[in-house]
């Protein structure tokens, strides 16, 4: 009974994510920290959240975020805000 809940609010709802957020995948991630799928995938086993949809890996733009705060430069993250973050800063 709780899935169906789950499911139905997911069915009526226009987006899944918040507003902020986006769904990247292997290849985006490759491209931005310039690395291979091998190297992706260590990524993927010390921590970088994801998730998998038909065998296809995807990571949510807020988890490579928190990845990035933790163990890339402050460099790395402005260019990853400035390519994948949709918020508008004043």
């Amino acid at each position: 009974e709780e899935l169906c809940k789950d499911i139905r609010v997911l069915r009526n709802a226009d987006r899944v994510l918040p507003e902020n957020d986006n769904l990247l995948d292997n290849q985006d991630l490759c491209l931005l920290f310039k690395v291979s799928i091998k190297t992706l995938q260590r990524y993927r086993a010390i921590g970088v959240a994801f998730f998998t949809i038909s065998g296809k890996v995807y990571y949510k733009a807020s988890d490579v975020r928190e990845f990035i705060k933790e163990r890339f430069s402050v460099a790395t993250l402005r260019k990853f805000e400035k390519e994948h973050c949709t918020e508008k800063k004043t």
